[in-house]
């Protein structure tokens, strides 16, 4: 069976054998096919699409590619959350500890961004010395010990993902149900849980930009949860703009920071308590939301999120000095031009300036930035004054700065209508 053939059949809008797509993962998990092929495989994929039955043999294939984690007796308190990906997505790092604090296990794997997204890990490797890579050993342990760990791909669980994730950031080949569907599902149901929360972005900053994409994917990503048995909900939510005010990462661990102390931005704090809720619940846990409120409320989010930086060998000072988080040298703000009524950011134009800066990948071989990124001062529905400070940019180069400028020149409207509301959960689907 050669590469090309398979290749050539899903250009030419065939349907792939089982047999056959398990062929190309094992290409990706053993890296028999080159990076070229690999990527004009997904790139026929994006173009043809797949039927039900092709993505789910891909995600079987793909967890089949590795190993599957299995927590024991405690397992069925295992429960992750994952979201499709967004400008300012930033829950993880506050819902994962919410939930361990009320009961519930959260073995979290997590990726890096994608595109225009930001990622967790990066997220998290912003904290000195916190480690992402750990074996499946390291990650029992901490779970036992603290109720939550987030991790990158370990070599042995779905190795095939690795090579497709980081290949797809860089050829185009993102924004595809099949991919985005096998992807998840097949970490997720590798990775032991038996619950899973999904946040399923829409809008401008989302890879789905309809309702009617959002709803598609979301039903592709039940369903195969449900065929693993994986007690699995879906969330379709807002990402019209950017959640939150912080975009990069460093400047968002700060703000997760801030909301588990029961400040930040009212947007960010509601979606994870909704979030978090959900995931107990998923646990047989009785009085979910009211559980997970009162954790945040008593600081036992914020501990529980200090003890994992510490066991994951992160600078637990930074819960009480943020300033020990990466900081670019220097700021530049973006004001109004007129007064008027703000239209909101374009979560798109934002999330590009942010890899302009620094803050984000172009290629995959691209390092991050982790001090990098932007402050979004002025919200939706906001009255402006000339010279209000719309955005505070952080940055390090000159040139990057202007770059990521440019992208936001049009990226935020002051006009002299106000704005319609954008509801932050648009629906559910179980």
């Amino acid at each position: 069976m050669r590469s090309v053939d398979l290749i050539r059949r899903k250009r030419d809008g065939q349907v792939l054998t089982p047999s056959e797509i398990a062929h190309f993962v094992e290409g990706a998990a053993q890296r028999t096919w080159p990076d070229y092929q690999l990527g004009a495989m997904l790139m026929a994929i994006v173009c043809r699409g797949m039927t039900p039955d092709e993505t789910a043999a891909l995600t079987g294939a793909m967890i089949a590619s590795g190993e599957r984690l299995d927590w024991g007796a405690d397992a069925e308190r295992a429960v992750d959350k994952h979201s499709t990906g967004g400008v300012g997505d930033k829950t993880s790092l506050i819902l994962a500890p919410l939930a361990a604090a009320c009961g519930a296990l959260v073995p979290m794997m997590s990726g890096r961004g994608l595109g225009h997204t930001g990622g967790t890990l990066d997220k998290l490797e912003a904290i000195p010395g916190f480690r992402v890579g750990l074996n499946a050993d390291e990650a029992r342990g901490i779970l036992g010990r603290v109720g939550c760990v987030m991790m990158s791909q370990t070599e042995r669980i779905v190795p095939a993902d690795r090579t497709l994730y980081a290949l797809r950031d860089v050829t185009a080949t993102v924004e595809s149900i099949p991919l985005i569907s096998a992807s998840i599902m097949s970490k997720k149901i590798a990775e032991g849980v038996r619950g899973l929360v999904l946040d399923v972005k829409v809008g401008d900053g989302a890879f789905m930009k309809s309702l009617d994409d959002a709803r598609t994917l979301a039903r592709s990503l039940v369903a195969i949860g449900t065929a693993h048995g994986v007690r699995t909900q879906a969330l379709l939510t807002c990402m019209e703009h950017p959640l939150g005010a912080a975009c990069g990462n460093a400047l968002e661990v700060a703000e997760c920071i801030d909301v588990l102390r029961g400040a930040g931005p009212a947007d960010v704090r509601e979606l994870s308590l909704e979030l978090a809720a959900r995931m107990v619940a998923l646990t047989g846990i009785a009085d979910a939301r009211q559980r997970v409120e009162t954790a945040l409320a008593s600081g036992a989010g914020l501990e529980t999120f200090g003890r994992m930086i510490e066991a994951q060998g992160g600078d637990r000072r930074v819960i009480d000095e943020p300033t020990r988080l990466p900081d670019a040298p220097y700021r530049f703000a973006l004001k109004a031009g007129h007064a008027g009524i703000f239209q909101g950011w374009r979560a798109e134009a934002v999330g590009r300036a942010v890899v302009a800066l620094g803050g984000g990948r172009d290629r995959a071989e691209d390092a991050i930035d982790p001090g990098v990124g932007i402050l979004v001062r002025a919200r939706r529905g906001d009255h402006v004054s000339p010279g209000d400070v719309l955005a505070e940019l952080h940055y390090r180069d000159e040139g990057r700065r202007a770059r990521a400028q440019a992208l936001l020149a049009d990226a935020g409207l002051i006009t002299d209508n106000r704005p319609p509301e954008l509801p932050l959960l648009r629906e559910q689907l179980e």
